[in-house]
């Protein structure tokens, strides 16, 4: 068993953010010892799940549907699932959009030591858009399209 204080050095939570979720139902189970809450595996367990769910872009009022679907058992397996996927999907398309900008980076990265070993932007840009090496080439077409 943990108390709130180490499940906030654990999480890199405040303590405030783990009684608001314990106030809105996030730890069904948890024990209390003299009303001092005891985080025991099955809350950590949750709170993965659920720090994971909101870095997702799931609000809070859905994390508490999940975790009344969860208390209902096998019946909402079906749309656990369904809102894992969702999720998946989500977090795809912005580790897409994130890929795109690092590419962005990278180009501007090779685009500026080649500029400063050159001294000048002219042979870079007579490379644009489509003569560039073909390592570079790639940063440049994901990063523009």
């Amino acid at each position: 068993m943990y108390t709130i204080g180490q499940i906030s050095e654990m999480f890199n939570l405040p303590i405030s953010t783990l009684r608001y979720y314990d106030k809105e139902g996030l730890f069904p189970d948890m024990q209390r010892q003299s009303g001092i809450r005891q985080f025991s595996d099955n809350e950590i367990e949750a709170l993965r799940v659920i720090e994971c769910l909101k870095a997702s872009g799931l609000e809070i009022k859905d994390i508490k549907r999940f975790m009344v679907w969860v208390s209902e058992g096998p019946s909402t397996y079906e749309k656990r699932k369904a809102l894992f996927e969702e999720r998946r999907a989500a977090v795809e398309d912005e580790i897409a959009n994130l890929q795109k900008m690092l590419d962005m980076v990278k180009f501007k990265c090779w685009y500026y030591e080649t500029a400063i070993k050159d001294g000048s932007e002219e042979r870079l840009e007579q490379m644009l858009p489509d003569k560039l090496p073909k390592d570079v080439q790639k940063l440049y077409d994901n990063a523009h399209s």
